[in-house]
């Protein structure tokens, strides 16, 4: 599975960490950025990573801000993008089993390490359902 991760300025510090835990577990994760703590605007880094993922260059997408929230609004703008906020056990699974994300999202400012980390592991070991699920994303999808 080829994943890219991507941060603003509040979620620089968690995204240097994930990269990190992932390299020590022989998964190299492509870094879209940011790469140090000066202020930048998330929208740019929600747009580089929906592009990352709609145009296959990664199966999945981790963003980070400092709430989660700016982020995820930002790169649910694209059509495709399934861009879910885990913030407990329950959502990191639902968010892969019933809604397919590609996109995981992060606060960096709002949720420890070791809680992400967890969602991570959580979302990457669940398998999406399709069936009637899918039928619902479809729908997400129509029209322009």
């Amino acid at each position: 599975m080829k994943i890219a991760i991507a941060s603003d300025h509040g979620g620089f510090e968690m995204k240097q960490a994930l990269i990190e835990y992932f390299s020590k577990k022989g998964l190299a994760l492509q870094d879209l950025g940011t790469h140090d703590t000066c202020s930048v605007d998330y929208p740019d880094y929600a747009d580089k990573m929906a592009d990352y993922i709609l145009s296959g260059r990664a199966d999945l997408g981790i963003l980070i801000c400092g709430t989660g929230v700016g982020i995820s609004i930002a790169a649910n703008r694209h059509k495709g993008i399934r861009a879910a906020l885990l913030y407990n056990k329950f959502v990191a699974a639902k968010a892969k089993e019933h809604n397919n994300a590609n996109i995981i999202v992060f606060g960096g400012r709002t949720m420890s390490i070791p809680e992400v980390i967890e969602y991570c592991e959580i979302f990457l070991k669940s398998t999406y359902e399709g069936g009637r699920h899918q039928q619902r994303l479809d729908k997400m999808d129509k029209g322009e």
